[in-house]
């Protein structure tokens, strides 16, 4: 609060005189806040109003002896700092009620120690873009001047210096970062101001000053100041196979839509939820769009949005380059002259890490070890007796920043022996950011040899032989020492050539684009020299004069200056390298000082960080400096620290007009530099620019004092000799607008000439024709375009709003990076991230740029406070730059790849971004807000009736979508089992029959035979236990069968059966992990009413063990056998049916939905079924199948406990868990046993990829040989997983696999076999459909989806539509209803829903043929006639099947497939080992499995909403990261996402990382 009081209260600093007056800000800014402040407490508004005046005119009255001193043009500050903080803080204001949910995080992931912890606070912070000054910490009180009370220190600049000198006496409150407030005198003018009432205002004011063309921005956050909620979870494997609604929770809260849920996560949710409803910013059209039209929201212009309005701008020219007498003709003639006619001149004094002068090269020196250097490398260099090198070679200068005095040998020397210097970075490891494209410049250029000093020599990587290692990308390079020792003195009588300036390459800078690629730029000996001579004259340089110079000399205007244009006039340059920067801050005013400096090359960084450490400043006088050049003074945020930096030293003897902010770039050189002022140049500008106005490219002087202002410095007067003009950014180059920023080209001789070996680009960059509206060249010289954003304001001067390199084009507007960072920089309190190390750059995702923004986070900051600092700026952000942020991640310090000088790689850091491989340790992704180009939700078209229904197939020639499988009644077989109604009589006549012949094979996980069992033995434990069993049960009574997969499984099976019973059978739960496993069986056995349960004695004592009790309630278990020593009792009759109609067993299984299903089988059914499948896989007591399935349900059931007993073959059974232990069991069974059918589950198809895909060649060693497999059939209820089916069959291609075995199958609840690959049967065949007309429902041929199979006999299929119930036409995508003998006859479940599935069995169509019954399968899927032919010569119709209705996502209107979604998430970083999506209430929400580090799983959260994103315009909600196996599965490999949901919900998961996108 104590803030925002000083907000309103602190008066503004007194500003200079052609500004306006104090007391004319007082007055309008009291206008501007009177709407806003109603009477508070009875006092008049025009009373509190005054008060403020009066006390602040005291102040103006104290200051005004200080103020005469001051000279006319001092810059005044307020415009910047203080009101883009106040901005900042206002715009803040605004959102402080909301809340928002906080990530919840693993403990693990929380403790994160930085790379190197030891980094002192701030030096790490080398960034190129300062914004207004932040520092904890307070400074002494006592610097002599803070006695003396200047009044321009700003209100911002209080913060740091929290004294009470004259310009702070009139605020009630100074705020300190802390939270301590200072109060000076009068706070009681403000007393009346309550707290509440100065929020609201601000809060207002800001509603009122936001851009008019935007709706209020959406609600993305809110302040969270809650305690922590990592509270440690309790480890609960997730739950499979339990029903929906049983474990519910007791605190049950109610959601937006009256769900009841439980939970925190719940809690989440709910605040996601309801910052998400309020309208996003552009309001969606919502109109039906047709089916494909599905295209992406194009952005219309807003038709407000301000257009420019100037004419066409007009070329500025600079003043001619004035001609010098004796001039030298070149830059090594300059360097010969000076080099013998005043040896002892000092040239460069370098100094080491302590400040101390190290050594001074003078003018004659420079020119002798240049010549030797320049001696050598023509003639003492040589390979296979050639010289190995030639004039105009190009040259490697490796370089370290704290050795100029090699580096400027080397670049004359180079110059001298007419070779071409290529100035890189010292490569320091072998992955340095951005080393590899360094190495491709050097390829491009040619580059063989490297010249470096002897201690960089030793400092490289080193390879195993001693030489220095080849770094990634770079050409092979001979390393050069060029120290003393290694150079040799030329002969008398040798000089270097000395021409003149040409336009052959003197040197090439290198420079790296926006998206992280090295260009070369070539200068010309000749721009070279116009350049020194442009600067020399524009500067002012004298002879002899010194300069320090902060700047890094290989490149940019470190080089112009420092190395170059020093030379051409004899100046002595104090060269300050960066390391001694980072240790003291201050060391360059101090040299400045002490060498009595005429001119210093500074970045604004380097300003601000020596007003970091003031307590050394006593004794320093900056009286000397005519001129402080400002290199980076074209980025908008230095004039802050050009004033900041005023303010502290103008008592130190700095005039305000020795500030000179210069703007140049690679390309251009120097552009334009404010001139020194003995110049007599007009006076320096200042524009404050509207920022909504900025990012429609025009300027808008703001006039209103709107919170969305851009403050900006001119960069002075062009470079003399130049021709500057402003041109469109992009298309064609037309002059722009005077109102209009556009990019700055340049044409001028001494500018760089190409990009070496790239002529495209050279042409595009450097031969640019500006042109005029009309389109008329302006000129014939070609232009330079400088990659500078801008304008020319009144008096000529050159005003820069932003780099092309920053610019992001969000939804047609503009933003510049450099404005987004101090932005964030502003927002209050710093303590949470280092301030410099923030990059922003966008991405591209749907079709439009996202702004991301990535900063290091203090070691010492809290998870809360970094993620209330996070939302902070996006709120700010998004209130003053009016677009909102994609992507907020904090990494932990010192872990951003780093430029060469400090600062930000910002390439690097998006294209690891972009790779997954920044592992943030806090990420906010914000798609919701920014993502406004989703298409339109989809809206169903009103039902249509029967009549047009039926019309519109006949019409439209569609053949309504039917299909049979061929007809049993045709097929004359020799099926003896068809005479009997009960499978039980089909077991006993086969014990009579064949009583010896093997039935079933049970296989171990070595690969032996652990049992086997012919008719006649299974028939007689069958019979045991029906004797067991009738004594002690009644017939119709249901027993579960809770056995490990076996014989004893399918005996027991026979045994219920002859005693009359009802089997069901039931998983047995798994020792190791009762917990979990035991409930769902004791559900079942409940929920199936069996009175009885035989068991194995093993699993007897397991089901009444301390642990069991643990679990489940053990002493209501029913009656438990155990069927290992059954007496040898032969019951006296068998029990006989009395209707095949009646129940013979019940199957349950766990839907995908997570749903516990139990379906009634009848004696038909079964029999039915057996023979469909015995027809169709050509089943006959002579064949051998394999079996690797899990024998508890459906399909799987019925081929191990049914088929062999109706179709009298031997099935060789595989269970399933023992190739876990042993993952090729089964097919070395299959090659062992020459086995044509097989059938298996994905799991186990899973198991054979990943466990042997790269040991088909030991497996064949072995003689596992799968040629003699027809057909691999996986059983499934789930649309064919193709990826996992065509990798299986490549895989094991090489053991003699057909491409054309492998097959799905489908079954589901209501029919447990619809189709099957026969062995007859047509292939199956592949169809293509594009996903997004999956999406409305509709089916468009295109990508890989689906497999068709064929129908198994006897078996009809209709598509119908889900809603009217009606028939579909082939191709129509709608419900799979089947109608067949063997269908179940209906659900048996004790939850009473058995009314609401009563349809499900026995459904007739709404027109059409309404006379069959026809079950409702619940998959979505099509009928296509294809062009195969069956085996009865008809065309065969092939089933495709999507995927289940109760899975399918209804989000936006449209109908999504989560196998889609999830293929999409897997695929989209490589640590992604599954994953599952799932919606809840409106939110997707999509829960990955991560293999690998937790330090990636930050990581993927952006990865997995860009990929949704793309792929599927959906927003993800909630992003989870949990460990490998946690996603639930159920025997047959299918992900249970209900499950998952139910364990997510209920905060089960233990996950890692919970992400709500906002």
């Amino acid at each position: 609060m104590a803030e925002l009081m000083t907000h309103l209260s602190d008066p503004p600093p007194s500003l200079s005189v052609w500004d306006i007056t104090q007391k004319g800000y007082e007055k309008k800014r009291g206008k501007l806040l009177a709407p806003y402040i109603p009477q508070i407490q009875g006092v008049d508004p025009s009373l509190q109003i005054d008060n403020r005046i009066q006390a602040s005119s005291q102040s103006a009255l104290q200051g005004s002896k200080h103020n005469k001193s001051r000279v006319a043009n001092t810059r005044d500050e307020r415009f910047r700092s203080d009101l883009h903080t106040e901005a900042v803080q206002a715009a803040l204001a605004k959102y402080k009620e909301r809340k928002m949910p906080m990530p919840s995080k693993r403990r693990s992931v929380l403790v994160q120690s930085s790379v190197e912890a030891c980094t002192p606070p701030d030096t790490s912070s080398a960034s190129e873009d300062e914004g207004s000054l932040r520092r904890q910490g307070r400074l002494p009180h006592s610097t002599p001047y803070q006695g003396h009370g200047h009044p321009a220190v700003e209100h911002w600049f209080n913060r740091v210096i929290q004294g009470s000198s004259t310009s702070s006496s009139a605020s009630s409150t100074s705020s300190h970062p802390g939270g301590r407030s200072v109060t000076t005198s009068n706070t009681t003018a403000h007393a009346a101001l309550n707290a509440n009432a100065a929020a609201t205002a601000l809060a207002d004011l800001m509603a009122h000053t936001q851009l008019d063309n935007h709706s209020a921005p959406p609600d993305v956050t809110g302040l969270s100041e809650r305690s922590s909620l990592h509270a440690e979870r309790p480890q609960v494997a997730s739950v499979r196979g339990i029903t929906r609604g049983y474990n519910h929770h007791t605190n049950v809260m109610e959601t937006a839509d009256g769900v009841p849920v439980n939970s925190r996560v719940s809690s989440k949710i709910q605040q996601l939820l309801n910052t998400l409803k309020r309208p996003k910013r552009p309001p969606l059209r919502e109109f039906f769009v047709d089916d494909f039209e599905e295209l992406l929201d194009v952005q219309q212009p807003d038709p407000n949005q301000p257009k420019p309005e100037g004419q066409q701008m007009s070329p500025l020219e600079g003043e001619p380059l004035g001609v010098v007498t004796n001039w030298p003709p070149s830059l090594p003639a300059a360097l010969q002259r000076w080099g013998t006619t005043q040896p002892k001149s000092p040239c460069l004094t370098a100094l080491d890490n302590a400040g101390k002068p190290v050594y001074t090269l003078t003018y004659g020196k420079l020119w002798t070890r240049s010549q030797k250097l320049a001696y050598t490398l023509l003639n003492k260099l040589s390979t296979r007796n050639e010289p190995l090198l030639m004039p105009g070679d190009r040259v490697a200068l490796v370089f370290p920043n704290n050795d100029p005095v090699m580096f400027m040998v080397a670049f004359y020397g180079c110059l001298l022996a007419e070779l071409v210097p290529v100035p890189i970075e010292v490569p320091l490891t072998r992955k340095d950011a951005g080393s590899q494209q360094i190495g491709f410049l050097l390829g491009s250029c040619g580059v063989t040899l490297a010249l470096t000093t002897d201690a960089c020599q030793k400092g490289l990587p080193k390879a195993q032989t001693g030489e220095v290692a080849t770094f990634k990308g770079w050409p092979r390079l001979l390393w050069f020492v060029t120290d003393g020792k290694h150079v040799v003195k030329p002969p008398k009588d040798w000089h270097p050539p000395m021409r003149e300036a040409s336009n052959d390459i003197a040197y090439i800078e290198y420079k790296t684009s926006k998206e992280g690629s090295t260009m070369g730029i070539t200068v010309s000996h000749s721009a070279m020299l116009a350049h020194c001579h442009a600067l020399t004259q524009a500067c002012g340089y004298t002879e002899a004069e010194t300069i320090t110079n902060v700047l890094d000399f290989k490149r940019e205007a470190g080089l112009w200056h420092g190395v170059l244009t020093s030379v051409m006039n004899r100046m002595h340059v104090i060269s300050i390298p960066y390391s001694l920067m980072k240790v003291n801050p201050l060391s360059w005013i101090q040299k400045v000082h002490t060498y009595k400096a005429r001119v210093a090359v500074v970045k604004s960084r380097d300003m601000h960080w020596s007003l970091l450490a003031q307590r050394d400043q006593r004794d320093i006088s900056l009286t000397s400096l005519r001129m402080l050049i400002v290199a980076d003074g074209a980025n908008p945020w230095s004039i802050s620290s050009c004033d900041a930096f005023l303010n502290v030293f103008q008592a130190r003897g700095l005039r305000p007009e020795v500030i000179c902010p210069c703007a140049s770039s690679s390309e251009a050189m120097t552009v334009a530099i404010r001139r020194p002022p003995e110049m007599g140049v007009p006076p320096p500008g200042k524009a404050v620019l509207s920022m909504g106005g900025l990012s429609h490219s025009v300027i808008r002087v703001d006039t209103e004092e709107k919170l969305s202002v851009l403050t900006v410095q001119d960069v002075g007067q062009v470079l003399p000799g130049a021709l500057i003009c402003v041109v469109r950014v992009e298309g064609t180059p037309y002059l722009c607008q005077t109102d209009e920023v556009g990019e700055i080209c340049m044409s001028s001789g001494s500018t760089g000439v190409a990009y070496y070996g790239l002529p495209g680009m050279t042409k595009n960059i450097f031969e640019t024709i500006p042109v005029t509206s009309s389109g008329v060249p302006i000129n014939d010289r070609p232009f330079t375009r400088t990659s500078l954003l801008g304008f020319l304001g009144p008096d000529n001067l050159v005003f820069v709003v932003g780099k092309m390199d920053g610019l992001m084009v969000v939804s047609g507007r503009r933003h510049n990076a450099d404005d987004v960072v101090a932005t964030a920089l502003a927002v209050e309190p710093m303590k949470f991230v280092y301030r410099g190390r923030i990059a922003v750059f966008s991405v591209s995702v749907l079709h439009d740029e996202r702004i991301v923004v990535v900063a290091e986070q203090r070691p010492d900051a809290s998870e809360e406070d970094s993620f209330q600092w996070m939302s902070r700026v996006l709120q700010a952000i998004d209130s003053i730059h009016q677009v909102g942020v994609y992507c907020l991640a904090l990494v932990p310090a010192n872990t951003l790849p780093k430029a060469p000088l400090g600062g930000i790689h910002i390439s690097e850091t998006k294209q690891r971004f972009l790779e997954g491989a920044l592992h943030p340790c806090n990420v906010l992704m914000c798609p919701h807000t920014c993502v406004t180009n989703l298409p339109k939700p989809r809206q169903k078209q009103p039902e249509v009736g029967p009549a047009s229904m039926i019309v519109g197939n006949l019409v439209a020639g569609k053949r309504i979508a039917q299909a049979c499988g061929r007809d049993v009644a045709q097929l004359e077989d020799n099926d003896q089992a068809r005479k009997f109604l009960y499978i039980q009589d089909v077991l006993q006549w086969r014990a009579q029959a064949t009583p010896d012949h093997p039935l079933f094979i049970l296989l171990n996980a070595k690969g032996t035979v652990a049992s086997t069992a012919s008719c006649l033995q299974l028939h007689k434990r069958a019979e045991r236990v029906g004797a067991a069993l009738m004594g002690r049960l009644n017939t119709g009574d249901h027993v579960a069968l809770v056995y490990p997969p076996g014989i004893d499984l399918i005996a027991t099976f026979y045994g219920c059966l002859y005693a009359g019973c009802v089997p069901v059978t039931v998983r047995p739960p798994h020792p190791q992990n009762l917990a979990t496993t035991l409930p769902t069986v004791k559900m079942i056995v409940e929920v199936s009413k069996s009175v009885c349960i035989l068991t194995t004695q093993a699993i007897m004592k397991l089901l009444k063990s301390k642990e069991a009790a643990a679990a489940v309630d053990i002493k209501s278990w029913p009656m438990v056998l155990d069927t290992d020593d059954l007496p040898r009792k032969k019951s006296p009759q068998m029990y006989k049916p009395p209707t095949p109609e009646m129940l013979a067993y019940l199957d349950f299984s766990v839907s995908t939905t997570g749903i516990l299903a139990g379906v009634k089988m009848s004696h038909a059914a079964t029999s039915a079924l057996c023979r469909s499948i015995k027809l169709q896989c050509e089943l006959y007591p002579s064949r051998q199948i394999a079996i690797c399935l899990d024998p508890y349900c459906g399909l799987g059931f019925a081929l191990w406990c049914l088929c062999s007993v109706y179709s009298g073959h031997q099935s060789i059974l595989v269970p399933p868990l023992e190739l876990e232990s042993n993952a090729s069991l089964w097919l070395a069974a299959v090659s062992q046993y020459k086995v044509r059918v097989t059938f298996c589950s994905y799991s186990v198809m899973e198991m054979c990829t990943k466990g042997l895909g790269s040991q088909t060649e030991a497996l064949r060693l072995r003689n596992v040989n799968l040629a003699c497999v027809r057909t691999c059939m996986v059983v499934a209820e789930e649309r064919p997983r193709i990826a996992l089916t065509q990798s299986f069959s490549k895989i094991f291609k090489d053991l003699g696999l057909s491409p054309r075995a492998v097959s799905t199958t489908f079954g589901c609840r209501v029919n447990v076999a619809i189709c099957l690959q026969g062995t007859s049967g047509p292939d199956p065949t592949t169809v293509y459909v594009d996903m997004r007309a999956l999406r409305h429902d509709s089916v468009d041929f295109m990508l890989p989806r689906g497999f068709s199979i064929p129908l198994l006999k006897r078996v009809k299929v209709i598509i119908a539509n889900t809603e009217t119930k009606g028939p579909l036409g082939d191709s129509h995508l709608g419900e799979i209803w089947v109608s067949s003998p063997h269908n179940a006859t209906g659900y048996y479940t004790v939850y009473g829903e058995e009314a609401l599935h009563a349809d499900h069995f026995n459904t007739k169509l709404s027109f059409g043929d309404t006379q069959t019954v026809w079950a409702r399968t619940g998959y979505l899927g099509f009928l296509r006639r294809t062009e195969l032919t069956d085996a009865s010569g008809e065309r065969h119709d092939a089933l495709y099947v999507v995927g289940s209705l109760d899975e399918t996502l209804e989000l936006r209107g449209m109908r999504y497939h989560p196998i889609d979604i999830e293929t999409s998430v897997i695929r989209s970083h490589k640590s992604i080992a599954e994953c599952a999506v799932f919606t809840w209430t409106n939110l997707l929400v999509v829960v990955v499995e991560l293999e690998g580090s937790e330090q990636e799983a930050l990581d993927l959260v952006a990865l997995v909403t860009n990929v949704v994103l793309e792929e599927h315009y959906l927003i993800v909600g909630v992003v989870v990261v949990v460990d490998p196996g946690v996603i639930p599965i159920n025997s047959r490999g299918e992900k249970q996402r209900m499950h998952l949901r139910d364990g997510f919900l209920a905060d089960q998961l233990d996950p890692i990382y919970v992400a709500y996108n906002m």
